[in-house]
């Protein structure tokens, strides 16, 4: 199993019943699997802050629940989260957050086992697919014995690595009857101060008792060196270090202290091993150990190899075969994606664009090159916003996101920016699925996470429903009407609204007739400028690969000359003959 769709199968064992989530890579295959559950209610919520408080409703009504994300979601879920730690819970609950170390698919590094310790709940994290499967049923069992919320920490290696899982039997589990209980799920002040004691307390007991928990082993070497460490990392020290002692943690918060001060004891040099901040290592030298080397021998950026551990042992580093003459091969946008014809444009314009997360952030590579930031999710508004009170014009800056980047956080921005008088242009992408995480449904596309009929929300009328009294739609390949939009939209002195609404090439068979360049071409280049992958140069003029081509003629609009035209499908070359 992939270490996600072990996870999904831990919480179909230990009979979840509620999942709502925000797709985030790597944690998006653990919803997409649990959704073929038909036990379990799966939803995809339009954020993860809304996740969060679905599990946790359902958990107050007795059912156990779970909410998934990457590093970057419990960011948004940290209103909640914090507070559903002080509450506790009725049924289990848990939280599964995925870092993502290397930034391989995110705009930055976070360590999420300091959400654990700042919120004050355990922390899990699994070093493999049948950890994953069983952390996932051991944190339901935390969560109830201690009335906690569980945060179980899995990362980009854990989630997307496979592995051998022996798989158990769903074990029912009685629904437990609501009790109203005000002193305990009404986070008043009155309350909050008593819950903070009473987490307190609890913290306590669970920092006792991982001291002879499972979840923390120790494996036996020579005695010589003895290693901390956990998750994929633990991994890496058995394949470099087969002769070390390793105290491997499962439970990464609290530490078990006695555990750790005893190991220490036991042998001659001790390391700690983490990916990430010092988070083992800072704690550790606080108990008044001092080991023998941490973060002074590796890095807080990246991932770790087995490889760099051997390094930094003075070990034999492991052959690896290096391709050196493979050429680059940059992300792009994909061959027929409706995001292509608006950046064209916009970069034809040379408008300052506040960008957004998704796939139409690759916009900001060349050729295009029309994307002038990217912060977080539905910062495209916001920052357009106050980039406009800066400089005092709009005039010259759009912003962009995707239509359920508008959903998760974007909504909201554009409240903001027709109540505080902004007079900016906002470009809704709607492309009518989340692209960048895999294709999962949003509450525009007319379908839910299991695949059902759902309503679909009017993007348009939203806006208007916010109050915003310019409202455009169209097709971005009808690129000389676009242009003609975005300079017209952004000329007006009240704020705008353009929605781009083309389905995602991935999801809508193309005509799949492939175009060609003719001997009309002047050799203009202007079709390279959209960046289209099945475009490329030979003998110094543009050629279009058939074998990539979709044919969705965003190249043949572009071309000022006429050049470029569709082939003959084989049924008209017949029809010829």
């Amino acid at each position: 199993m992939l270490g996600n769709e072990a996870l999904a199968r831990g919480a179909f064992e230990a009979d979840v019943k509620v999942i709502s989530s925000y797709p985030g890579t790597p944690s998006t295959e653990v919803t997409e699997t649990a959704a073929k559950y038909d036990d379990i209610h799966v939803e995809w919520a339009p954020n993860e802050k809304v996740g969060v408080e679905v599990a946790m409703g359902a958990s107050l009504g007795g059912a156990r629940s779970l909410s998934c994300m990457k590093h970057v979601g419990l960011n948004v879920a940290a209103d909640p989260f914090f507070t559903a730690a002080y509450t506790g819970v009725t049924a289990g609950m848990v939280i599964l957050v995925a870092d993502d170390n290397g930034c391989h698919s995110s705009q930055n590094e976070q360590d999420s086992r300091f959400y654990g310790r700042s919120a004050g709940v355990p922390v899990l994290e699994p070093s493999d697919p049948q950890e994953c499967k069983d952390y996932i049923k051991k944190a339901y069992e935390i969560s109830e014995k201690y009335d906690t919320v569980v945060l179980v920490r899995s990362n980009t290696r854990i989630s997307h690595s496979r592995g051998v899982v022996t798989l158990g039997e769903k074990k029912e589990k009685e629904k437990i009857c609501y009790v109203k209980n005000v002193q305990k799920y009404v986070a008043m002040p009155a309350m909050a101060k008593k819950l903070h004691i009473a987490q307190e307390m609890r913290m306590k007991k669970i920092a006792e008792d991982c001291n002879v928990s499972e979840l923390n082993r120790i494996e036996k070497g020579d005695g010589k060196i003895g290693i901390i460490t956990s998750g994929i990392c633990y991994q890496y020290v058995k394949e470099a270090l087969p002769d070390a002692d390793i105290l491997k943690m499962g439970m990464i918060y609290p530490l078990p202290k006695k555990m750790i001060k005893d190991f220490s004891e036991s042998v001659e040099k001790l390391y700690i091993i983490e990916e990430g901040e010092p988070f083992f290592e800072e704690q550790i030298r606080a108990m008044g150990i001092i080991p023998a080397g941490g973060k002074d021998m590796f890095t807080v950026q990246g991932e770790y190899s087995a490889n760099m551990i051997r390094k930094a042992f003075g070990r034999p580093v492991a052959p690896v075969t290096e391709v050196t003459d493979a050429p680059g091969r940059p992300p792009l946008l994909c061959a027929g994606c409706p995001h292509r014809g608006v950046f064209h444009v916009l970069s034809k314009l040379k408008k300052t664009v506040m960008g957004d997360i998704g796939c139409y952030t690759l916009a900001a590579l060349p050729p295009t090159a029309s994307i002038d930031s990217c912060l977080c999710m539905g910062a495209s508004i916001t920052m357009a916003h106050g980039f406009e009170k800066a400089v005092g014009t709009s005039k010259d800056t759009v912003a962009v996101l995707g239509d359920s980047t508008f959903f998760h956080s974007g909504i909201t921005g554009l409240i903001n920016m027709n109540y505080n008088g902004s007079k900016g242009t906002v470009i809704i992408l709607d492309n009518r699925i989340t692209g960048m995480t895999g294709h999962q449904d949003n509450p525009s596309t007319g379908r839910n996470a299991k695949g059902e009929e759902a309503p679909a929300v009017d993007i348009a009328a939203l806006c208007r429903a916010i109050g915003v009294k310019n409202i455009v739609e169209i097709d971005p390949f009808e690129v000389k009407e676009l242009e003609a939009v975005i300079k017209e939209e952004t000329e007006r002195e009240e704020l705008s609204v353009i929605i781009t609404k083309r389905p995602c090439a991935l999801i809508v068979k193309q005509p799949d007739i492939p175009y060609a360049v003719n001997e009309d071409c002047k050799n203009c280049k202007q079709c390279m400028k959209i960046g289209c992958p099945a475009i490329e140069e030979r003998n110094g003029r543009p050629y279009i690969v058939p074998e990539r081509c979709v044919g969705c003629g965003l190249c043949e609009k572009v071309c000022p000359f006429g050049a470029i035209k569709a082939q003959k499908t084989s049924e008209e070359k017949e029809a010829a003959k």
